[in-house]
């Protein structure tokens, strides 16, 4: 029994330890937002990197979601008689929920896994090693640009699918079902709050957006200096993203709905 009581004892201090060390890394990398505006370019590069490499997907994605939404919704409407406030059903699905969590899914499966492979790869290279032998920070240097672009990239991509989503079920609700144009469009318009709806789904993206870019710079720096660490980090930042995702829409939705 002693021995099983060290064993969880030894568990919880070393697991607690990697909480306090990624706070302490998330931490750094807030107090580094002066940097990153100073040297904007850097930034600049990985919003590129992060947000216009992740568009074709988001672009795609974001159309066939507003596809399937305005036919599940227009069958689900018919029942009672409101097949019109099918722009409103794909207007509120959008901005609020799948808009910012499908978004942010997919930037964790395109865009965090890239960045868990690049630092990772020249955490195996030495190459930041390499910096701090020459006195400079690679945090500051290598993994604060990259934050906050993530940080600045997502809320853009999941308003990209959002709006292109809303496009896609225009595209079946009008010209295919054949439902009128004005009440697809009023009933959204009426239905639609900026504040309580947009600003909540924008609110989740931002949320999310530090949270995926967290955790694949964090599994990235901290992965083992090998070809299997790099890859076990990767796997590691696809899992704990969605999962972390997942986790705060609840959370956040709970919140905004009982305000």
């Amino acid at each position: 029994m002693i021995g099983i009581a060290t064993s969880i004892g030894r568990g919880l201090r070393l697991k607690l330890s990697d909480w306090g060390w990624s706070a302490r890394l998330l931490g750094t990398l807030l107090l580094h937002l002066g940097f990153s505006l100073r040297r904007f370019a850097l930034v600049r590069e990985q919003i590129y990197f992060l947000g216009n490499r992740s568009l074709s997907i988001i672009g795609v994605s974001g159309l066939f979601v507003g596809f399937v939404l305005a036919l599940q919704g227009y069958y689900t409407l018919q029942r009672y008689g409101s097949a019109e406030a099918v722009g409103l059903l794909v207007a509120l699905s959008l901005v609020r929920e799948l808009g910012p969590v499908v978004a942010a899914l997919l930037f964790a499966g395109r865009a965090g896994t890239s960045l868990t492979a690049e630092i990772g790869l020249m955490k195996a290279g030495e190459q930041l090693s390499a910096m701090e032998m020459m006195a400079v920070d690679p945090i500051q240097r290598v993994l604060a640009p990259r934050f906050w672009a993530g940080f600045i990239a997502m809320p853009l991509l999941a308003a990209v699918f959002s709006a292109v989503g809303i496009i896609g079920g225009w595209l079946v609700a009008v010209p295919l079902i054949g439902i009128d144009a004005g009440s697809f469009w009023s009933q959204m318009q009426g239905g639609v709050d900026v504040f309580k709806d947009v600003g909540n789904g924008f609110v989740k993206s931002v949320v999310f957006g530090v949270t995926v870019s967290f955790v694949a710079l964090l599994q990235g720096y901290a992965c083992k200096p090998t070809p299997e660490g790099v890859s076990q980090a990767t796997t590691r930042t696809v899992v704990l993203s969605s999962l972390a995702v997942l986790g705060l829409d609840f959370i956040l939705t709970a919140m905004m709905f009982s305000i």
